[in-house]
């Protein structure tokens, strides 16, 4: 990944067009951005959030930006190479997460659909465990991707661009 650059300046609709993961980052570390009182308009600028949420480093915000979105990047895998890894018959989970109006255009070929009644059973996998979600435009098996890595699952990716990209590429 090149290098990432956020100043102080940027608005925040600038830095969510070069760091999307900048949303949920903000959200998790600071709690901005995730509800009414605690939102920014796209036009503020990052040191204008700042200020409105009494954050005092915002060279911390800035890191915390920059990581969240390489660490998002290292976590997505294109299409291309799960169906390779489908093809040779490799060990891994791969789930659809999309919900059930979503899967109605149809099915991911080897993936195996969430079973919300019963989320908990993936957490029982082992933590070493390659865990491939893909959901339809990458955005939510990237929330859930991060969600187990986050819960100490070491091999944890999610397709990037979804259902849309696996079907665009095949």
């Amino acid at each position: 990944m090149s290098e990432l650059t956020i100043t102080p300046e940027m608005t925040m609709e600038a830095i969510l067009a070069v760091a999307p993961a900048a949303l949920r980052a903000l959200f998790q570390r600071y709690h901005v951005g995730g509800c009414n009182a605690c939102g920014f308009q796209p036009e503020d600028t990052l040191a204008q959030v700042a200020k409105d949420h009494n954050i005092l480093d915002i060279n911390d915000m800035i890191r915390t930006i920059v990581t969240a979105q390489e660490l998002d990047s290292q976590a997505q895998v294109e299409p291309a190479a799960v169906r390779q890894w489908l093809a040779e018959g490799l060990d891994f989970s791969f789930v659809d997460v999309r919900v059930p109006e979503e899967r109605e255009s149809g099915e991911v070929p080897g993936a195996e659909v969430l079973d919300y009644n019963d989320q908990g059973k993936y957490m029982g996998l082992p933590k070493q465990r390659r865990i491939v979600f893909i959901c339809q435009d990458g955005g939510r098996s990237l929330d859930v991707a991060s969600y187990f890595l986050g819960h100490k699952f070491t091999d944890v990716l999610c397709v990037k661009g979804g259902v849309e990209a696996w079907a665009a590429s095949a």
